[in-house]
């Protein structure tokens, strides 16, 4: 089992808190494509011999790594609203 720190994410991330929420925004699709895989194909089983590294293991590395593509969006505030 990897063990990867908030403080190891923020490297490329440039807070703590970003790059938890980053990973967290990653590991959600993850399983959400996980999810559409296994209605697409039914031969596709949730229990296999080999255990599965954890979506938020894999997430919070990809973003240690440096190889998660994110950006920032400006958050509209209510009155910029038409």
């Amino acid at each position: 089992m990897r063990v990867v720190t908030p403080g190891q994410a923020a490297r490329h991330t440039g807070s703590k808190y970003l790059g938890v929420l980053v990973a967290a925004k990653m590991a959600r699709n993850l399983n959400e494509l996980r999810r559409g895989e296994m209605m697409e194909d039914p031969t596709v089983s949730g229990a296999s011999d080999e255990p599965r590294e954890k979506l938020t293991t894999t997430a919070l590395e990809e973003v240690r790594s440096g190889t998660a593509k994110f950006h920032l969006t400006q958050r509209r505030r209510p009155n910029d609203l038409p």
